[in-house]
C-alpha cells in the first residue's frame, strides 16, 4: 500500500464510486417488469436480431411483444420469450398499438424500413402515432433504438 496521500484518496474515491454506482433498473417506477414491444419489417429483421442479441440480458428481464415472424425470429435465434402477435400486415401493429393505448406497453423499438411501400402503412402510422398521443418511447431505427435500450439500464 502506498503512503502516498493523494493515491489514497485516489483509491478511496474510487472504490466509493463503484460501491455507490446504482444497479441497473429495467422495471417501471412500481418495480414492476418493463413491457417492450419489438416490430420489424422484413428488410430489417436480420438488425432486429442483431440487435436483440446485443441486448439480449437487459430483455430477458422485460416482458416482451412482437408481431408474428419477429416474434419467432427472436425466440428461435436469440432465446428470448415473446409473446407474439399477429404479423403487421395481418393488425399485429395494431393489436400492439391497442395494448399500447391502455397502458400495456412501456416502450416500442419499430424497425422500418423506408424505403419499400407498406400494405398496411395506415396500421404503421397508428401505432406511431399512439406512441406519440400516450406519451411511449418509439426507437424507429437502431440508432435511436440502441439509445432507448441503454436508457432503460440507467
Amino acid at each position: 500500500m502506498s503512503s502516498d496521500p493523494s493515491a489514497l484518496m485516489e483509491a478511496d474515491s474510487s472504490s466509493l464510486a463503484a460501491s455507490s454506482a446504482p444497479e441497473p433498473r429495467v422495471t417501471d417506477v412500481a418495480g414492476q417488469r418493463l413491457r417492450i414491444a419489438l416490430i420489424a419489417h422484413d428488410g430489417k429483421k436480420d438488425e432486429m436480431v442483431l440487435l436483440a442479441t446485443e441486448f439480449a440480458e437487459l430483455l430477458k428481464q422485460c416482458d416482451l411483444v412482437a408481431t408474428g415472424t419477429t416474434g419467432t425470429r427472436l425466440h428461435a435465434e436469440v432465446g428470448l420469450e415473446v409473446e407474439r402477435m399477429l404479423s403487421g400486415p395481418f393488425g399485429g401493429d395494431l393489436q400492439i398499438g391497442a395494448r399500447l393505448a391502455v397502458g400495456g406497453v412501456d416502450a416500442v423499438v419499430f424497425l422500418r424500413d423506408p424505403m419499400t411501400p407498406q400494405p398496411h402503412e395506415p396500421d404503421i402510422n397508428a401505432l406511431v402515432r399512439a406512441c406519440d398521443v400516450h406519451d411511449v418511447p418509439c426507437a424507429t431505427n437502431v440508432s435511436s433504438a440502441r439509445l432507448l435500450l441503454r436508457g432503460l439500464t440507467i
